[in-house]
């Protein structure tokens, strides 16, 4: 299900701010509350909307590091492709992780403490991971742009 210009404005506010309510949606839209809440649970339903979170500053919780990894595997096959992916799920230090076309199978978006973590998270957590070829690591000195916002143009 493609989203309506509706449905397009709705999830652009929602992504600005979550924490607004139902009625100041329906006031931004010109519409009533009934509506918009039956929209929204409906987005919901259809996994649109997949959930809600808070936005958190990781440098003021003690995670300043932040690193790419780019890791090769030695085998392709399914199942260690499968196993790959299940045993990454499960390191919480992998914040995000893509399984990419290119010199490189996987990225993998990590935050950490400082750099004696990350090396051990790459000697001791990524290194027990069977099937890892190549590791590359790049680390962020400065964070650009970090939008959680995605560019829905109104039809």
């Amino acid at each position: 299900m493609i989203p309506d210009k509706i449905d397009r404005q709705i999830l652009s506010l929602l992504q600005e701010d979550a924490k607004q309510t139902i009625k100041e949606i329906a006031a931004k839209l010109g519409l009533t509350t009934t509506p918009v809440h039956e929209r929204i649970k409906r987005l919901e339903r259809e996994g649109v909307i997949k959930g809600y979170r808070a936005m958190l500053d990781r440098r003021k919780i003690g995670l300043p590091l932040m690193a790419f990894c780019n890791v090769t595997l030695e085998n392709h096959k399914a199942e260690y492709i499968e196993k790959f992916q299940e045993d990454v799920w499960h390191l919480e230090e992998v914040v995000e992780c893509y399984h990419i076309a290119g010199l490189f199978d996987y990225l993998l978006k990590i935050v950490v403490a400082d750099m004696d973590t990350y090396q051990f998270f790459v000697a001791k957590k990524l290194a027990a991971i069977e099937n890892i070829g190549r590791v590359q690591s790049f680390f962020v000195m400065t964070d650009i742009k970090e939008a959680r916002i995605l560019p829905i143009r109104p039809e």
